[in-house]
């Protein structure tokens, strides 16, 4: 009787967790739906598209590219060379690209940014001869990775500090212990897409420097670093050892990754990446999706560096004025240091995302996409969601905002 009782109990489990499976999907499907169908929007995602629209844009996007391959055989553009096999053609250009962008000598492509990472930690560990990274608590192989740096290549971690920004020259002094390797993650994104000031971004790598560690920047929103810095892409990226760089986050793209530097290094990046089962048959779409993000918003992205601040100033008025103002709120960073920030409101997720999602269906305007509990830290009953400001929001003015905000807090006030 026990046994059946305990079998009825995890069936019953089982039923509940499918359920809520079903559940999210619904919920997911209705967000995409409504964020689909509205007329104004600050930013639209590449995972928001459906197959079919997804694949003729790419065609289109990269035929409108023009210069095919260094020395390739297609003789009007991209979508006349051959696909790529492990790794040459369109891939191998799109890595020549990169490494002159951020002025290494030789980069290689990645299917995913974790991967890319896990390799570059690796590589220099081994170069280095210590297996310790010292990196913010909340970088993204800490949070995001389940572990890998430990459990695949047997690295382990330090923390310089635990404020939600980056550490300083001091704090890399005080960890007590030496470390091969200081990991940057340019901008450090769960505390907020935060950015030290180039100053602070110099002194620390030459505190690293100094203690014989080498530096590698978690560059996956690296792009739109350069109008805080005032710097160009490789000047930045030349403070560092290696870097990585994403395409699917800022530029648009499917997926994919790179990771550039010295020669030596990355063809010793290139030995594990087959070994980690990275050295896919073709990669040609996402290969193609990074080069149309290179050509086409990266030159943009300063203007969404820009416009990211007034809508974050936007935002903060109607937030704080008017008869439905929230009594606390938060805007993070204020102004924005790129054209991504939070913003926290002392209301549980599930209102604020069902306020977001009845706007968007209701008005045509979506304001805010996804909400979710404070965390790191936050207090309870506090949600903050992720503002990104891209090609569609630049139409939006400040009174935009304002009267979405006003609208926004209003649904949130009826439920």
């Amino acid at each position: 009787m026990a046994e059946k009782h305990e079998r009825d109990e995890q069936d019953e489990q089982e039923e509940r967790e499918e359920g809520a499976e079903r559940d999210e999907g619904a919920e997911r499907r209705r967000r995409l739906a409504a964020w689909r169908a509205s007329d104004r929007v600050l930013w639209r995602g590449s995972a928001d598209g459906r197959i079919g629209e997804r694949l003729a844009a790419l065609a289109a996007d990269a035929e409108a590219l023009g210069p095919a391959v260094e020395g390739g055989s297609g003789p009007d553009g991209l979508l006349d060379e051959w696909v790529d096999v492990y790794g040459d053609g369109v891939v191998a250009e799109l890595e020549r690209r990169v490494a002159a962008l951020l002025g290494f000598p030789a980069a290689a492509f990645f299917p995913t940014g974790t991967m890319a990472q896990q390799v570059a930690l690796r590589c220099w560990a081994g170069r280095t001869g210590n297996r310790t990274v010292a990196l913010h608590p909340l970088a993204h192989p800490e949070v995001h990775e389940r572990g890998a740096l430990g459990a695949v290549s047997g690295l382990r971690t330090v923390h310089p500090t635990r404020a939600p920004r980056l550490p300083t020259a001091d704090e890399l002094w005080g960890v007590g212990e030496p470390f091969g390797t200081l990991m940057l993650e340019l901008p450090l994104r769960d505390a907020g897409f935060v950015l030290p000031s180039w100053d602070e971004l110099v002194e620390v790598v030459e505190a690293a420097r100094d203690m014989e560690a080498v530096v590698h920047f978690d560059g996956a929103r690296l792009w739109e670093c350069a109008p805080h810095f005032g710097r160009d892409l490789d000047e930045i990226a030349g403070l560092a050892d290696s870097v990585y760089v994403s395409f699917y986050k800022s530029l648009d793209g499917l997926s994919g990754a790179v990771l550039a530097g010295p020669e030596s290094f990355v063809d010793e990046a290139r030995t594990w990446r087959h070994r980690y089962g990275g050295q896919l048959f073709q990669q040609y779409p996402a290969a193609l999706a990074g080069l149309v993000g290179l050509e086409r918003e990266l030159p943009r992205l300063a203007s969404y560096v820009a416009h990211a601040k007034t809508v974050a100033g936007a935002l903060a008025q109607g937030l704080a004025e008017g008869p439905a103002a929230v009594p606390w709120f938060r805007i993070h960073p204020e102004p924005p240091h790129t054209h991504q920030f939070q913003v926290w409101l002392p209301y549980g997720d599930d209102l604020l995302n069902e306020a977001s999602v009845r706007q968007a269906e209701e008005t045509g305007v979506t304001l805010f996409r996804r909400w979710s509990p404070a965390g790191h830290g936050g207090p309870p009953g506090v949600s903050l969601t992720e503002v990104t400001v891209a090609a569609p929001g630049l139409s939006w003015t400040g009174e935009d905002v304002r009267v979405a905000v006003a609208d926004f807090l209003t649904r949130v006030r009826s439920l």
